[in-house]
């Protein structure tokens, strides 16, 4: 019954909106697959067998309704060298091999460590993502003259400017039309989708890619792989919490992994590239009303019509109109909120979204960037809670207190031994934690020590001001060599 209830919320709750805006979210998606597809040195024909076959599947087997998952720029950018270097076969192979890291990822339960990312970290991937997506469209103005600069401005203007007047029709899909019918109205020379690469509309065949699965293969394709499926799901659970947080319903971050894994295993056979979840389109997804697993389904079953029926006039798309839209990802990605956060926000912190946006643009790999804000967040919360303050006090009968504020553990262990003085302090002591809290053996080893000091030179300590965990803690691991709290 549960099975059930479950499947009638998932799918069932106020069809008309879900199919709305999944047909909305569709013909978004045009654009911007298209333009990842150039991105990533592929034919658009493989971006957009990549958008309609995950988004389909991820509606089944995902676990965030309404989250929109299809090729993105993310993992555009990461598959570059590949495509490069050893051609689209191995790219094939490379999304096989993503999809069955993202499973492992998912049957071991670890989709809940996005946890651990810290916000920081979060924001300087956004904004490296926006910049990298930037930089990548800039080739497209080489030996180009002004029409090029000319139709990406008119792209541009309609993109951020059609909002304002409506948001019935989407703006990136409008920039395409108003583009394309200008260059065939005045007849420019220009260079489209087709000249880039061609293609045609066909429904998506099984393709086993032609790769060698021996050693040195797999160590090629490996690299690539694993920073794809890292990444990919990283903004895929992103997505998932911001999502939660504007539905304010939960989702299953495991399950979740596990979709995008089995979807990316499946595309990876049937001639398409690693995807993940979009956080402008399931965004606009949910603004649009869709809340359900209708709307994502519907989004996949659109797109793979238009393609079927409409890639004659997909060729003809000037590469302007294409860039313009690009453009309005990058600079509708980047959290410019958080350039004006630095001034407020701790400089650690701000250090740390620093520094994963320059790994990321100097090394060119989303992952990298990420582990390294993570390292580096450590790095910056092992400071912060290793600082131990000890205040002594004395009192009119001649005893002494000594106030401990901050954390006792490994790292500040050694800075509590030392504000102690056993020769010179009265035969009275009393140390009070009630400002502290004490973690582990380290912490009421470093307790036991100071107390034998003291016993040592004949004089007693009193401990007060233990918190529950802390006194169990210590009750537990036990001071008998040095008499009893």
């Amino acid at each position: 019954m549960n099975f059930i209830s479950n499947w009638k919320q998932e799918w069932l709750p106020n069809p008309k909106a879900n199919l709305l805006s999944g047909i909305t979210v569709a013909l978004a998606l045009i654009p911007e697959t298209l333009a990842f597809s150039i991105i990533a040195g592929v034919s658009p024909m493989v971006g957009l067998i990549t958008s309609c076959m995950i988004a389909i599947i991820i509606s089944i087997a995902g676990g965030r309704p309404a989250m929109i998952s299809a090729a993105t720029g993310a993992l555009a950018l990461l598959m570059v060298g590949l495509v490069r270097d050893h051609g689209v076969e191995y790219l094939f192979a490379a999304t096989i091999l993503t999809g069955v890291i993202q499973l492992v990822i998912g049957y071991l339960k670890l989709g809940n460590l996005i946890r651990f990312v810290p916000h920081s970290v979060m924001n300087g991937f956004v904004n490296a993502l926006a910049i990298m997506i930037f930089m990548a469209q800039l080739v497209h103005f080489q030996g180009q003259g002004w029409t090029m600069y000319a139709l990406v401005g008119l792209s541009l203007l309609i993109v951020f400017g059609l909002p304002r007047l409506t948001k019935k029709f989407p703006s990136a899909l409008a920039a395409i039309i108003v583009v394309s019918a200008a260059v065939l109205l005045f007849k420019l020379d220009v260079k489209t989708v087709g000249d880039v690469a061609n293609f045609s509309g066909t429904l998506p065949v099984f393709h086993l890619p032609d790769f060698v699965p021996n050693l040195d293969n797999l160590m090629i394709i490996l690299p690539y792989s694993l920073s794809m499926a890292l990444v990919g799901l990283l903004e895929s659970l992103l997505t998932a919490n911001i999502l939660d947080e504007i539905t304010d319903t939960p989702s299953s971050k495991n399950r979740e992994v596990k979709g995008q894994g089995l979807a990316n295993l499946a595309t990876g056979f049937f001639g398409g590239m690693a995807g993940c979840a979009m956080i402008g389109q399931s965004v606009i997804n949910v603004r649009s009303g869709g809340r359900t697993r209708l709307s994502t389904l519907t989004a996949g079953v659109v797109l793979l019509l238009l393609i079927l029926f409409l890639s004659p006039a997909v060729k003809e798309i000037p590469m302007a109109a294409l860039v313009g839209v690009m453009f309005m990802v990058a600079i509708g990605s980047f959290n410019w909120r958080s350039i004006g956060e630095m001034r407020r926000a701790p400089i650690g912190d701000s250090l740390v979204m620093v520094v994963t946006v320059a790994v990321v643009l100097y090394t060119h790999n989303l992952g990298l960037g990420v582990i390294v804000g993570v390292l580096l967040s450590a790095v910056v919360f092992a400071r912060r809670i290793s600082r131990l303050k000890v205040e002594s006090r004395f009192h009119e009968d001649g005893s002494i207190a000594y106030n401990v504020t901050g954390q006792l553990f490994f790292a500040t262990a050694a800075d509590f031994s030392e504000a102690f003085d056993p020769a010179r302090d009265p035969d009275r002591i009393t140390v009070d934690f009630t400002r502290s809290h004490v973690w582990d053996h380290s912490g009421v080893n470093a307790i036991a020590r100071m107390r034998g000091k003291y016993a040592v030179a004949g004089k007693s300590v009193t401990i007060t001001g233990l918190n529950r965990e802390s006194g169990e803690l210590v009750e537990k691991l036990g001071l008998e060599s040095y008499g009893t709290l």
